[in-house]
């Protein structure tokens, strides 16, 4: 398989690769959790999350905003003590504000799924990349969808956050083209995600691709 090179160098980036990244993702709770573990990712490589994120789980009670929401002084210690994530205090208390955002949201009847894809018209945007450097880092999609979630109370959400949870989530299909999952992710986008003979996502969690910039902060 001629997969996207980013995804080469080590077996759990392949597996990500083959399996998760770019599928179509709807469920508001997973989207969450995407978007939280983007944010975690900010200043530091992706491998660094992609190997911690079922300790990510375990430590946010599986990204349940409801639970996450009413976190107090003792959660945060044991979270700033946990040695399975990435202990810096602005993302921590960064997860409790998203878990809060979210449930505003929610509660004010906007799906946060609907939310997040209404920012590429509710469905996949095709590109066709032939290399890696074509691949842009943020977009119009991205910037707009950042000012928003700032604004609905997310941190961590810069534009190039958002474009590269964009990319995890299938809103955008930035496979390249010579890369087998770009028809496959292309038939799942096109299908709602059935009947495809594409191997079945697994649990999301974050993703990330080459495009990533290792300064992006929730401020950006």
């Amino acid at each position: 398989m001629e997969r996207c090179p980013w995804s080469e160098g080590f077996e759990q980036y392949r597996q990500y690769h083959d399996q998760e990244w770019g599928v179509p993702l709807r469920d508001s709770r997973e989207l969450f959790e995407l978007l939280m573990l983007e944010g975690a990712q900010a200043g530091l490589s992706w491998s660094t999350i992609l190997k911690k994120r079922e300790t990510y789980r375990k430590a946010f009670d599986n990204f349940d905003p409801a639970r996450i929401a009413k976190y107090g002084p003792e959660d945060e210690a044991r979270l700033m003590a946990d040695p399975g994530i990435v202990r810096n205090r602005l993302k921590v208390n960064g997860v409790i504000k998203g878990a809060k955002a979210y449930l505003a949201m929610e509660a004010s009847g906007t799906r946060f799924s609907d939310f997040v894809w209404q920012f590429v018209g509710g469905e996949t945007l095709q590109n066709r990349w032939t290399s890696l450097s074509e691949v842009p880092a943020t977009s119009a999609a991205s910037d707009a969808m950042s000012r928003a979630l700032k604004k609905a109370g997310f941190t961590f959400v810069g534009s190039t956050i958002c474009y590269s949870f964009m990319q995890a989530a299938g809103m955008v299909n930035d496979h390249l083209v010579a890369c087998p999952r770009h028809k496959a992710v292309k038939t799942l986008a096109a299908n709602g995600a059935k009947n495809s003979d594409a191997p079945a996502r697994k649990r999301r969690a974050g993703a990330s691709s080459a495009t990533i910039a290792p300064d992006e902060s929730g401020s950006a």
